[in-house]
């Protein structure tokens, strides 16, 4: 297979630290693990090579990085060239369908030849009374285009890897059908005498020793199966990456864009920060912006997962790949081509799969010494049964039936189609799963710890009254406390503007501004030393403390060194804030809530929402202490915030969840990030995480005990060559097919069968 070279002569010309390859010609596994290691042996370079995706990431420096790693895998023996994100996809998609196509047509001439080939040498075979003159030559046409063309891809990979000094899952099945061909000629041409005896097969039946036209049966069968096996893994590989590349197919490749008062259709890549653009009823929105004109019910389920359409009226945030379902709509262009929040996400996507697991290094050990390890124990057998007196036809079948039972196709799949299949239908429910540590911990964690304000809560604040303490009114503490809180990015800031807004309340220029994180903030206005905060805010600056403060959420207004004034605060706990914590506790997790909000306050939301613990009036640079501490308790951690202020905690835990509302999520600290607003997606990205880490260990268990119960069995002399090789692809379909079952997975959160100990 050739691939056309990428025309980013810029990754080649400049020094880079990471260049990723498309990477042809890979059939197995083994050929991955081939790669990677001839990548891995140029000086400086890391690299990581996945089947799945027929990908590799290389990190070096130098600005011949690219050339270096395409030439290294050249002497490999295999294409390579320059991803190109903007056109590789798709071409790798037309590759695939090719190769799907090639694969379809040698299975059904194979197929056409091959049942009246079987037919024929079982009837022949077993009835030596119904030979004809030149049966032989008969038998041997039918089978040669089976076993030389159908088979092709299989010898043609396996010279390719001999003549590199290696060897592949490849060279095991072309091997059994070259040996099973090449003793069906020796014996149809120089027949060994009459009355030798015979070989019993299962479900072949007696057939006389004096003929190797079972041979061409096997020939034939094997590669029948081995064709079926490889055609339908190929089909089940794309369309696992059909879900994993779902992201990159929503964006809309044209905009209209409005200059001059003239709508112009562009290609999205022409639009820049600033434009305006115009999206109709039924139309993708191609980049994220800001509404400046019209309403409409904007479908977000392809990207952040939500099923209900959302209204959207000017000012209000839009994201691109979302749907205007009955409405036109102009906006202004926030965040173009990779910046936009569905380029992310896909980035996000696609960077989990280049981090593989700790079990798939040991896959990946145990596939390299696998391959030339089953041809020597399949040698051995076949000359331990002639040693032992059986006959020698006997003898090299049953050495074919272990050199295809043995095949490892089955545990190199069963990795990375499971968390191909996982990321993609979790990037479809708005879960971006960012790499295999998430899957791991998912398996072990006890307890998750949640933050208040903007998880459990909307994180929209607002000021329910203002108390009057000392000699000012209500307007001038107002508006005190406005002109400090403007300079703020604080939820509570924003709270004490809109107040203000609706009061009609005028905010005045602040000097000497200073902000105390998780405390207040303090500065000049008109002259007095203005302090908005918490009690603890005026404790540390040496003010008289409050003698009875109130009950609930406030900040304390103090001027001058003397508090004036209270103003009360309150922040809706989200709707689906019980049902998440409901389906966290039905997953047999322990739930804390985690705030720098007063006691009083934590409190009140944790016997409204049930949550099991409280730690309050937390600043937070000591949340990620939090978790240590509760980390050293021999707690397993999981961690569940905004992804802004939480980002050591989100860093500390086991687990890390961010909520992210806005497009900023590829430097989110968390391994897991969620797009969607419904607080149910938090145990619903448990649940899958530990769907797809459960769906690998099965496929890994299932892989590893087939090929441990089946060699032995096969050296027994108890499987026929025909249904070693039947055997053997269906192991791999099986886990192909058990990965698939990902792609079903719901919008409802599950209760796994053991959270903790699977």
């Amino acid at each position: 297979m050739t691939l056309i070279q990428s025309s980013r002569s810029d990754l080649t010309t400049a020094e880079v630290g990471t260049v990723e390859l498309t990477i042809g010609g890979m059939t197995c596994a083994a050929c991955a693990n081939r790669v990677e290691r001839a990548l891995n042996k140029l000086d400086g370079v890391s690299a990581s090579v996945n089947y799945a995706t027929e990908r590799a990431v290389v990190t070096g420096s130098g600005a011949d990085l690219a050339e270096r790693a395409t030439a290294a895998v050249d002497r490999a023996g295999y294409d390579a060239a320059v991803r190109d994100p903007e056109t590789d996809d798709d071409y790798a998609g037309r590759v695939s369908a090719q190769r799907v196509k090639s694969l379809r047509r040698r299975l059904v001439v194979a197929t056409l030849l091959s049942i009246p080939l079987m037919d024929a040498t079982i009837i022949l075979g077993m009835l030596p009374s119904l030979r004809f003159p030149g049966w032989e030559v008969v038998c041997l046409a039918m089978a040669v285009p089976v076993v030389g063309w159908a088979a092709y891809p299989f010898h043609r990979a396996t010279v390719r890897n001999l003549r590199h000094r290696a060897v592949s899952m490849d060279t095991l099945v072309s091997l059994g059908i070259l040996v099973s061909f090449g003793w069906a000629v020796v014996s149809l041409l120089w027949p060994a005498a009459p009355g030798q005896g015979s070989v019993r097969w299962p479900f072949v039946g007696s057939v006389p020793l004096d003929t190797g036209s079972l041979y061409l049966d096997v020939a034939a069968g094997m590669t029948v199966f081995q064709l079926a096996g490889r055609y339908f893994e190929t089909r089940s590989r794309r369309r696992a990456a059909d879900v994993f590349g779902v992201l990159s197919r929503l964006a809309s490749p044209i905009a209209r864009v409005l200059r001059d008062g003239q709508e112009t259709e562009v290609p999205t890549g022409e639009v820049v920060r600033g434009d305006l653009v115009v999206v109709r009823a039924g139309e993708t929105l191609p980049v994220d912006g800001t509404v400046v004109e019209g309403v409409a019910a904007l479908d977000t389920s392809v990207v952040t997962g939500e099923p209900v359409p959302r209204t959207v009226r000017p000012g209000d945030a839009v994201v691109g790949g979302t749907i205007s379902t009955d409405g036109r709509l102009v906006l202004t262009a926030t965040a173009v081509g990779a910046r936009t929040q569905l380029a992310q996400m896909a980035a996000v996507a696609e960077q989990a799969q280049e981090r593989k697991a700790r079990i798939q290094h040991t896959v990946d050990r145990v596939i390299t010494w696998f391959v030339p390890s089953v041809i020597a124990v399949a040698g051995a057998v076949a000359v331990g049964w002639v040693m032992s007196g059986a006959p020698l036809q006997q003898a090299l079948s049953t050495g074919i039936a272990v050199l295809v039972i043995a095949c490892p196709c089955a545990l190199g799949l069963a990795t990375p189609t499971a968390l191909m299949v996982g990321i993609g239908r979790g990037a479809m429910l708005g879960i971006l799963i960012k790499g295999q540590d998430a899957l791991e911990a998912s398996g072990v964690i006890d307890t998750i710890v949640l933050d208040k304000t903007g998880t459990l809560t909307t994180g929209e604040m607002s000021v329910d009254s203002v108390l009057l303490i000392g000699s000012l009114d209500e307007a001038t503490i107002l508006r005190y406390a406005a002109s400090v809180e403007h300079a703020s990015e604080h939820p509570i800031a924003r709270a004490v503007e809109r107040r203000a807004a609706i009061d009609a309340v005028e905010p005045s220029p602040v000097t000497d501004f200073e902000l105390f994180p998780g405390l207040g903030a303090a500065g000049a206005v008109d002259g007095h030393r203005v302090l908005v905060g918490s009690s603890a805010l005026l404790a540390a600056q040496g003010l008289q403390p409050m003698e009875s403060p109130p009950d609930g959420a406030f900040v304390v207004v103090a001027v001058d060194g003397r508090p004036e004034g209270v103003l009360t605060l309150t922040d809706r706990i989200r709707p689906s804030a019980p049902q998440a914590i409901d389906a966290l506790h039905r997953q047999g997790l322990r739930t804390v809530l985690l705030t720098g909000d007063t006691v009083t306050v934590a409190e009140a939301v944790a016997r409204e929402l049930a949550i099991d613990d409280v730690r309050a009036e937390v600043l937070p640079a000591d949340k990620a202490a939090v978790i240590a501490a509760l980390q050293t308790d021999g707690r397993r951690v999981a961690m569940v915030g905004d992804g802004i202020n939480d980002a050591a905690a989100l860093a500390t835990a086991d687990l890390g969840l961010a909520l992210v509302t806005g497009t900023d999520i590829a430097l989110k600290s968390a391994d897991i990030v969620l797009v969607r607003e419904h607080l149910l997606v938090v145990p619903e990205a448990i649940a899958l995480a530990r769907r797809t880490r459960q769906t690998i260990h099965r496929n890994l268990v299932w892989a590893f005990a087939y090929n441990l119960a089946a060699v032995p069995v096969a050296a027994a002399g108890l499987l026929n060559p025909l249904i070693a090789a039947a055997a053997m692809s269906l192991s791999s379909l099986l886990v192909t097919h058990n990965s698939l079952r990902l792609r079903d997975f719901g919008r409802q959160a599950e209760e796994p069968e053991n959270p903790v100990t699977d």
